[in-house]
């Protein structure tokens, strides 16, 4: 039986806070029902809008959703994200005009392959920061706040490579009268957060069972709405089987849909339920230097009709990344 002080730590929000997203869900038992599906989750977004992508280079990536986007008509859109395949898959399919990134890694493959060829060829805009210049971007939105300050950055080509970049003053003298002087990274603005979990239940209440969170609470709260894959949805009650209350960082909250996709994450990482498909991966990174090759995978693979779909174009390669 789950401990009463442990379960309302993530029970404690009210269906009052949901309505102050605009949720109009039905209930279970109290608890708002954000299941969706991948398609239904691409109904909600529009050209033009900024999408951040929780993960990390080739691991826990939402790419049930991503696929998703790639088979649709949707164009022109801003990218943030801690990069992997989702930006490499998005580039290739010409949905993205432009990339905030602090790296884009297959992990394995140290530069995602396909966002080489599109930062080559100059096809996308980008905003390159360090890995902690990104955090920073993400919390000052997380946070509400227009920007972080930080030494990082000073006296660098991040300076150099995104002019729009500003310096601040500290407000407070140090001994010796000095305003230090500091990078003022801007709180990143996000219209849409995807991001994948290990568990959730229908309320939308997230759980990663996993080495790393990857700062996916950030992005879910620095979004004006989230939605979010799971590799299975579960009771709310049944969140505390796998693992502590520590490991429930994702608030139904900041959760705006609940999508239930079994390897949702293939071919990136998603332990403990399953590694990176490293196989498929090495067949993914090839496409970059062949159209041909290319266009087959694409056809096979990224406009599947779905996510079953998918998986069973999958193993019938004999590649399941189980």
């Amino acid at each position: 039986m789950v401990p009463p002080v442990a379960r309302y730590r993530f029970l404690f929000l009210t269906v009052r806070q949901d309505r102050r997203r605009g949720l109009a869900s039905p209930t279970i038992g109290g608890v708002p029902d954000k299941l969706m599906t991948e398609d239904e989750v691409v109904a909600e977004l529009a050209s033009g809008m900024t999408i951040g992508i929780g993960g990390w280079g080739s691991r826990r990536k939402p790419m049930s959703l991503v696929r998703a986007i790639a088979r649709s008509s949707l164009t022109d859109l801003t990218i943030v994200a801690y990069g992997g395949p989702d930006i490499g898959l998005l580039c290739a399919t010409g949905r993205v005009s432009k990339v905030v990134y602090g790296f884009v890694s297959l992990d394995t493959i140290p530069l995602e392959p396909h966002f080489r060829v599109a930062r080559q060829t100059g096809a996308v805009d980008f905003a390159e920061f360090d890995e902690g210049a990104f955090y920073l971007g993400l919390l000052a939105a997380a946070h509400r706040v227009p920007f972080y300050p930080t030494r990082a950055g000073l006296g660098s080509d991040m300076l150099t490579m995104n002019p729009d970049l500003r310096t601040v003053a500290s407000p407070y003298p140090d001994a010796d009268g000095h305003h230090e002087e500091f990078v003022a990274i801007p709180a990143f603005d996000i219209d849409v957060s995807l991001i994948h979990m290990n568990r959730a239940d229908a309320g939308g209440n997230g759980q990663f069972l996993g080495p790393d969170l990857y700062f996916d609470d950030l992005f879910a709260k620095a979004a004006r709405r989230t939605f979010m894959s799971c590799e299975k949805v579960v009771p709310t009650e049944e969140l505390l089987d796998e693992g502590t209350f520590h490991t429930l960082k994702i608030p139904r909250l900041f959760v705006d849909g609940v999508v239930e996709a079994p390897r949702g994450a293939h071919f990136t990482e998603c332990p403990p339920d399953y590694g990176r498909d490293e196989a498929f991966q090495r067949e993914y990174a090839a496409t970059a230097k062949d159209p041909g090759a290319w266009a087959a995978f694409r056809e096979r693979y990224v406009d599947a009709p779905g996510h079953e779909a998918y998986l069973a174009a999958v193993d019938a390669r004999g590649g399941s990344g189980t």
